[in-house]
């Protein structure tokens, strides 16, 4: 779905963002793109839908190149970016002037969606909120059923029962058929949804895998006395930390651990996810 070959990016030339990325991510999966302010993430997804090109090297989606931005590649492909600006016109006004450039556009989808987010077509798109703009946007996106959604910290400005719709929506557009990436810092939100996770820093790829590939290798559980981890975490349960799973014992991935493990110990990790893995 997405191939990323020495990829090198930057707005200026004393200070690259970008040194020869490789990254491959298929469809199939929800990936979580995280990494700190300023390592590139937005950047990474303007590159993958086209309105960023590459220094160097080569970034393909779909098989094309997304800097051609080629009609076969803009209608498979959605973008939701961070900040969101909605024309003063009703959602159903909206929806009828854009949908004809997605040939996958389903209607039903879309009324679900807008019900789920409790969402009146008929209200003006430029007078709401930032936390309801954020939601039309997204049920339009979804009801585009686009082979590949790129997603940019989605659930800033979601209350706590919206973010909880969101996960639910989601989780019930993901298919075999779709490549999913969402750049996020509030991986508490989107922990049970997303199974494959890319981590950035110090431009490059940092680390690239499915939860089960990270359990495997990482073990995410409570430390006996004196234990050396990763990373650990201290209060009223105990000490909790990620530790390399010697044992093949499983647990499930805490995202934010996974993240500051990563963070702090980089040589570590790598020589940890040094063996060759499996594609994603």
């Amino acid at each position: 779905m997405i191939q990323l070959k020495d990829l090198q990016f930057a707005y200026s030339r004393k200070k690259p963002l970008f040194e020869a990325i490789n990254l491959e991510l298929k469809a199939g999966n929800i990936y979580g793109l995280l990494g700190k302010n300023g390592v590139g993430k937005t950047t990474l997804l303007n590159l993958m839908c086209g309105l960023l090109f590459p220094k160097s090297g080569e970034c393909t989606v779909m098989g094309l190149t997304p800097a051609k931005r080629e009609v076969a590649f803009l209608r498979n492909l959605f973008y939701v970016p961070d900040e969101i600006a909605l024309p003063s016109m009703k959602m159903k006004d909206f929806v009828r002037v854009n949908k004809v450039f997605y040939p996958n556009f389903d209607e039903d989808l879309l009324k679900s969606c807008l019900d789920e987010f409790e969402l009146d077509e008929n209200e003006n798109l430029a007078k709401l909120s930032h936390g309801q703009k954020k939601k039309a946007f997204i049920s339009f996106a979804l009801a585009c059923q686009t082979q590949l959604l790129l997603m940019d910290e989605p659930t800033n400005g979601l209350d706590i029962p919206s973010k909880s719709t969101f996960r639910k929506l989601m989780a019930s557009v993901a298919t075999e058929q779709r490549c999913i990436v969402i750049s996020t810092h509030q991986v508490r939100d989107l922990e049970n949804l997303i199974d494959a996770v890319v981590i950035m820093n110090n431009r490059r790829v940092l680390l690239n895998g499915t939860l089960d590939q990270i359990t495997e290798k990482l073990s995410f559980r409570e430390l006996v006395k004196d234990e050396k981890a990763l990373y650990e975490e201290s209060g009223l349960k105990g000490r909790w930390g990620v530790v390399e799973n010697t044992t093949g014992e499983y647990s499930k991935v805490d995202m934010e651990m996974l993240f500051n493990a990563v963070e702090g110990n980089k040589k570590e990790i790598e020589r940890i996810f040094a063996e060759k893995q499996e594609v994603l």
